[in-house]
């Protein structure tokens, strides 16, 4: 059986281009002898619609969308995921649904059963659960449909244990030929392989060919990898899709299929397609063609501009140097190094005469005070006061450079170098930082070498330097980490073996800076657990761990 995989990018909300897309696809695979094609959960709406659900005619326009779409689905049968109305006098209005169509009509509904409610995850505020998975027969095979949640049970898989039951217990005595899982699963670093053993041991139980076809795109702070698969009956990975590209694709169930070479790839390259596509389609999908960001010299806007160049080509990328009378030569002299290497558009502009101006209009309320991170502070807000102009006058999105290390202890200025669009590296730990730098200069040096080995400084006073104010990278991370993505006490980091002191510090820091962290711009998800709509922390709250 040949099954056509349609591993397509949509937008969330943008139901007449998702249509063209969905249809242009499906023909497409029809005609390369698919005898069936899947798409992705939620393909119609694009993942996830959050409260645009409550809009009083955004689910009925699905509808009508999934129907226009299976009238033109004759000949070679489809499955799409979309929004169906639950028509039940209880429980949530809606269900997060499969349409299984053929003969110019949707056949028949899957409903999902498990409703994820953890991390980026509330389906649970919208949707109703499904019983048990959606099992029909066609031209003699049984065909069962999951969506992606469904097959999130494995034993080995933390959220397995948030579920009382699992869909596919219900699916093993049944016989099947065939198992469809349509998903819009996020990526982050180590989900791949999750994936794939997941896939395989799903294939393996239920005794037959399993079809997994994943979203891809970038939608607000999450970034859909694809790599849709398929595993045979003896948990053999037999079809691969690209990763973190369109790829529409028809397999062969009876024999071994071509696996995409970035199916499979190193954690760096991983890292760096994710921050790609995520700007990309940020970027392109907020109406915009271009972005700036200021060029420190440093490490992370050089890493944020490299990115960026990527994914949004060298003419539409600008770099503005703002040095104060602080700024090094080196600084001045590494940003203006990496505009020439990636050929963009770059202007200098000095700060120093805002900066007076502005001490001098604070000075009667200020008085002869001692000098403090005030007036280093001012700096930053000047250049995020000019940054912000510059994108209004050009209409291009300011992107911010802050990594996750420092927006973890706040070691960032609100309204100053935290203005802007996108966010781009804020859930990249600073240490991953180097190690990206590093990997994009592989060919070429891009990064100036200067920027990745100079100790790293805010520069906002005469020979800072980061550690003068934070531990050295490699354990500020590791502390992090384990407070931050795993949710650690303060007496199980120290047994780890870090320094009380240090430790205490650094989880005050960023318990304190959660009010920062609320007024940031979205970030791009690349670990199990990002600042951002996944971690809901109190601002006012007194907890102490």
């Amino acid at each position: 059986m040949k099954i056509g995989l349609a591993q397509i990018n949509t937008t969330v909300g943008d139901l007449q281009n998702n249509e063209a897309r969905i249809v242009d696809a499906y023909q497409d695979l029809a005609a390369q002898g698919a005898d069936w094609v899947v798409f992705p959960e939620l393909v119609v709406t694009g993942y996830p619609p959050r409260d645009l659900l409550f809009k009083q005619n955004f689910v009925p326009d699905n509808i009508a969308t999934a129907k226009r779409i299976a009238a033109r689905i004759t000949g070679t049968p489809a499955i799409f995921g979309f929004v169906h109305i639950n028509e039940n006098d209880s429980g949530r209005h809606f269900y997060n649904a499969a349409a299984v169509c053929f003969d110019g009509k949707i056949q028949h509904v899957s409903r999902k059963c498990l409703l994820p409610t953890y991390d980026v995850f509330d389906e649970d505020r919208y949707f109703e659960a499904a019983q048990e998975p959606t099992v029909f027969e066609y031209e003699g095979r049984k065909i069962a449909v999951t969506i992606c949640e469904d097959i999130w049970t494995h034993p080995e898989i933390s959220s397995s244990r948030r579920y009382t039951v699992a869909p596919i217990e219900t699916l093993k005595p049944q016989s099947l030929d065939l198992h469809f899982n349509l998903s819009a699963s996020p990526w982050h670093i180590d989900k791949s392989i999750q994936r794939q053993k997941l896939i395989a041991d799903t294939a393996t139980a239920i005794g037959c060919p399993t079809v997994y076809v994943n979203a891809i795109g970038g939608n607000d702070e999450l970034v859909f990898d694809g790599r849709s698969m398929a595993s045979n009956p003896q948990g053999e990975i037999i079809a691969g899709l690209a990763g973190f590209a369109e790829d529409c694709r028809v397999i062969d169930l009876n024999s071994n299929n071509e696996i995409a070479s970035t199916f499979e790839q190193p954690e760096m390259q991983d890292i760096e397609d994710a921050l790609v596509l995520g700007l990309r389609d940020y970027v392109h999908k907020s109406g915009f063609k271009k972005a700036l960001l200021g060029l420190s010299g440093g490490i992370d806007s050089a890493v944020t501009a490299t990115i960026a160049v990527k994914a949004l080509g060298k003419e539409n990328v600008t770099g503005i140097a703002l040095p104060s009378e602080i700024s090094s030569d080196h600084s001045k002299n590494d940003a203006r190094d990496l505009a020439e290497n990636l050929d963009i558009e770059f202007h200098m502009i000095p700060i120093a005469d805002v900066v007076k101006e502005s001490e001098a209009a604070l000075a009667p309320l200020i008085g002869d005070s001692s000098r403090d991170v005030t007036e280093e502070n001012i700096q930053a807000r000047a250049r995020g006061l000019l940054l912000m102009a510059l994108s209004n006058k050009f209409g291009a999105l300011l992107l911010t450079t802050g990594n996750k290390s420092e927006l973890s202890v706040g070691y960032c200025t609100l309204y100053g170098d935290m203005c802007g669009g996108l966010a781009v590296i804020s859930d990249l730990p600073k240490i991953k930082v180097f190690e990206l730098a590093r990997h994009m200069n592989r060919d070429r040096e891009i990064i100036p070498v200067n920027t990745i080995e100079k100790p790293p400084s805010a520069e906002l006073r005469p020979d800072q330097k980061d550690e003068d104010s934070l531990p050295p990278y490699d354990i500020l991370d590791g502390i992090l980490k384990t407070y931050v993505e795993e949710g650690l006490s303060t007496k199980d980091i120290i047994a780890l073996g870090y320094e009380p002191d240090v430790v205490k510090d650094i989880i005050r820091k960023v318990d304190l800076n959660e009010y920062k962290r609320k007024q940031a711009a979205p970030g791009l998800k690349l670990t199990p657990l990002a600042f951002g709509v996944g971690r809901r922390i109190p601002i006012v709250q007194k907890y102490i761990s």
